[in-house]
């Protein structure tokens, strides 16, 4: 894989991502954690650290899920790499969380997994096909 395709590889899973996590972010999220943790959420979320996560979290699912599943041309392998990937990420931040802020629910621990999981499964996969595409 030359540099010129993994570029295009990158910004268009992570335009994927950014598109259906805004849908989470904007409809479902707001709700959810201003319930749930509220009193721990800041009245701006900061954008950088935001930023640097995407940009990081795109690149592991690259190396760990689309890139390998291209290599075998495996859609399956997209799609179980990223949800593991969404699994071990996800889990590292909501079970830390967990076992370390006093009030942090296990609700939220459940949901956000589940979610990562999710985003990252259907990220990678999309990010499969888009790589098949640009080939």
């Amino acid at each position: 894989m030359n540099i010129n395709y993994l570029i295009k590889l990158y910004f268009g899973t992570l335009t994927v991502f950014l598109g259906i996590d805004a849908v989470w972010l904007a409809k479902i999220a707001p709700g959810f954690y201003k319930a749930n943790i509220g009193h721990l959420l800041a009245e701006k979320p900061n954008l950088a650290a935001a930023g640097i996560f995407y940009l990081l979290n795109i690149a592991g699912l690259l190396f760990f899920a689309v890139v390998p599943a291209l290599n075998n041309n495996s859609a399956k392998a997209a799609l179980i790499s990223g949800a593991l990937y969404g699994l071990f990420t996800y889990a590292t931040y909501d079970l830390t969380n967990l076992a370390t802020l006093k009030d942090w629910p296990l609700k939220v621990t459940i949901v956000d997994i589940l979610w990562g999981m999710t985003l990252s499964a259907l990220v990678s996969l999309s990010g499969f096909y888009i790589g098949r595409w640009i080939r």
